[in-house]
């Protein structure tokens, strides 16, 4: 765990289990424009995390950060349903997740398979830290060559045109001198992390607010909820908990 992560999260169980709550709920009434007493719990949860556009990240530059976070924005954007990848800290979830023992510590012993078959699971001789390091100065490359900028500033349809190339594998990274990494595993990547992001307890950096688990209606660690799993098409009524005891 990265001293950020932990520092988050000690932030996080102490403004949660103090009466430092109390300010987060009129700072929470003054963001959101809400009455006091119609503050909701998820309101306040997401005033006691980082704010994305104010995260300094711990592993990537500033530029593959803001790559990464528009790239995670197309996969999963927010609309009138619920959050996005944006709205949920899905990048900052990669980015410590990247820095710490995911991203360095992984089983890397040899035969490697080059076009493995997708059965054969992990076949890269790379760190996934060194996956995104290759994978984004790659698509930084093809983008500013295919358009002429970077890609965050590319209009959401030329986003989708280059990310739907790379999930066929139609980027052609061997031209970068690269044997085993393909576009389409790169995206893969990059898509597998921000689903876990999006959807993993709040204390991982993610799921800002629990708002995923709202939107969907998951209970997160709710020691029991038996009395609901057989109860299909029937809404969840109580509202999500995250292994540290918040709700939201």
């Amino acid at each position: 765990m990265t001293d950020q992560h932990e520092s988050l999260v000690k932030r996080r169980g102490f403004l949660l289990g103090t009466a430092a709550i109390g300010a987060l709920a009129v700072a929470a009434a003054i963001k959101f424009g809400k009455p006091f007493e119609a503050i909701a719990a998820s309101d306040i949860l997401r005033q006691a995390v980082p704010d994305l556009a104010d995260y300094k990240p711990s592993f990537f530059t500033e530029g593959e950060f803001r790559t990464l976070s528009a790239m995670v924005d197309r996969f999963i954007p927010g609309d009138e349903e619920g959050p996005g990848a944006l709205e949920t800290n899905v990048p900052i979830f990669i980015d410590l997740q990247v820095s710490g023992d995911y991203g360095h510590e992984i089983y890397l012993e040899g035969p490697f398979v080059k076009n493995p078959s997708p059965l054969m699971g992990y076949q890269l001789p790379y760190l996934p830290a060194e996956i995104y390091r290759k994978g984004l100065t790659i698509v930084s490359a093809e983008v500013k060559k295919a358009y002429g900028k970077d890609f965050a500033d590319l209009a959401d349809a030329e986003k989708d045109e280059f990310l739907t190339a790379c999930e066929k594998g139609k980027v052609d990274f061997a031209a970068h001198g690269e044997e085993y990494l393909t576009s389409s595993g790169f995206f893969g990547q990059v898509l597998g992390d921000a689903k876990n992001g999006y959807l993993a307890d709040p204390m991982y950096g993610g799921n800002k607010g629990m708002g995923a688990w709202a939107m969907i209606g998951y209970p997160g660690a709710r020691a029991s909820f038996r009395e609901w799993v057989k109860q299909h098409n029937v809404p969840y009524p109580l509202g999500p908990v995250s292994v540290m005891g918040a709700r939201a």
